[in-house]
């Protein structure tokens, strides 16, 4: 590893929070590997975005595995970083540029999504499953794949669980919201309500959800209402990036899935955004929110 930088690349949030709390979890993340070179930056909503962190990257460097720190591959992770890689190859020929997959929704997902959902029942006091309805809740995509990934774990948790009602709801762009399932769930006589927020790290979501749950809680008096939190600092997500590291699920020749893909290509016009209006200046060089050390 000693010529080669991990680029852990975060979505980007309006809220500050957010962001910090994704550098800090790469401090962290140096504090287990410390020979490791470790790099952030971000999709939008921040101060070094794709291009400057791949560059920022690539110096002194022979080889940058870029690790999206995404939980779904909509947009994003599916043509926007894609075409940065691309570009970046094409700015810094000698250095080889490999892209890890992202989080996804797999077994590693799904245990830590258990352990919030396990904490949710401890909180209500361990209710009868039967009475308690379980609601997963995604930030939500125009992409339908990335919204059927969050199905998926629904699924899988109803199969590892008793509970009668394992829904889903988004925070925005698609359905069902989360109101609308509240009130699903209370009509079929659910009497206490587990929400787990399938949320990586704070932010302007975050606190909406706390905003809509406490009007939920007003509108239902008679339910028990359970909220969970993100869960980017589990350590089950620090075991998954350092299966990624180790290059144990790398796709062939250091490809994302849709990375050298013609379909991508064609639609880059119509559909790639340009997040430079979302770069984020900070003029005072010691900003707490600045670049991470390197390891």
């Amino acid at each position: 590893m000693n010529d080669t930088t991990i680029l852990l690349v975060g979505h980007g949030s309006r809220n500050r929070d957010g962001n910090a709390e994704i550098l800090h979890f790469a401090a962290r993340w140096r504090e287990r590997h410390p020979a490791w070179r470790i790099e952030t930056c971000f999709i939008e909503h921040a101060e070094v975005l794709l291009d400057a962190g791949l560059d920022n990257a690539a110096r002194d460097a022979r080889q940058v595995l870029v690790i999206p720190f995404i939980l779904n591959a909509a947009g994003h992770v599916k043509m926007e970083l894609p075409a940065a890689v691309e570009a970046a190859r094409a700015r810094h020929p000698a250095v080889s540029f490999a892209c890890a997959r992202h989080l996804g929704m797999g077994r590693e997902i799904l245990k830590v999504l258990q352990g919030q959902l396990d904490r949710l029942m401890k909180a209500l006091d361990m209710p009868d499953p039967q009475t308690t309805g379980v609601i997963l809740l995604g930030r939500g995509s125009s992409d339908a794949g990335a919204n059927g990934e969050l199905a998926k774990m629904a699924r899988w948790l109803f199969e590892d669980n008793d509970f009668e009602l394992v829904d889903l709801a988004f925070t925005g762009v698609t359905w069902p919201r989360l109101e609308s399932v509240v009130q699903r769930q209370v009509r079929l006589g659910m009497g206490q309500l587990a929400i787990v927020p399938v949320y990586l790290f704070t932010g302007v979501l975050m606190e909406r959800i706390k905003a809509q749950v406490a009007r939920l809680r007003g509108q239902y008096p008679q339910v028990a209402f359970a909220l969970g939190t993100h869960f980017g600092f589990d350590d089950g997500i620090f075991e998954l990036l350092d299966h990624k590291a180790a290059g144990l699920e790398r796709p062939e020749g250091g490809l994302l899935e849709c990375d050298g893909c013609k379909y991508r290509q064609a639609a880059e016009a119509e559909h790639l955004h340009d997040h430079s209006h979302t770069h984020v200046l900070h003029h005072d060089h010691h900003h707490p929110h600045g670049h991470p050390a390197r390891a």
